[in-house]
């Protein structure tokens, strides 16, 4: 069980506007900001998702097969998200289509390079 996922920012401002508003999208909101982080949640004490400045005073890099998997409601809400991440400043990845049976995906790059996907667990 997933409790919290963090991925690193070189940039705390312009990774907050780009999360602030692609996490509307699916209800959660800010529940947590420090000078290095910020998380964001649907719920108190459910999952949750955050951004991090790297602690140990290192230049942030992408982690090389990392990738977070946000999910959607249904296909609609996919591409929905897919496309409204690339409004936002996102590359794409992996255009929204079904990858296999019942999984539809689409997959981009944040503005820091970082990897995650949209999906929705349906039939073809």
């Amino acid at each position: 069980m997933i409790g919290y996922t963090s991925l690193g920012t070189a940039d705390l401002t312009r990774s907050a506007a780009f999360y602030d508003a692609l996490l509307s999208e699916l209800s959660a909101r800010q529940v947590m900001k420090r000078d290095d982080f910020i998380v964001w949640a649907t719920e108190a004490g459910g999952p949750a998702f955050s951004i991090h400045i790297p602690e140990n005073g290192k230049p942030y890099s992408v982690g090389n097969g990392v990738m977070v998997a946000l999910t959607a409601g249904d296909t609609d809400q996919v591409d929905k998200l897919h496309a409204r991440a690339l409004e936002l400043g996102a590359s794409d990845e992996g255009k929204p289509g079904y990858r296999e049976d019942g999984f539809y995906a689409g997959y981009f790059r944040d503005p820091d390079g970082n990897k995650l996907n949209v999906f929705h667990l349906a039939t073809a």
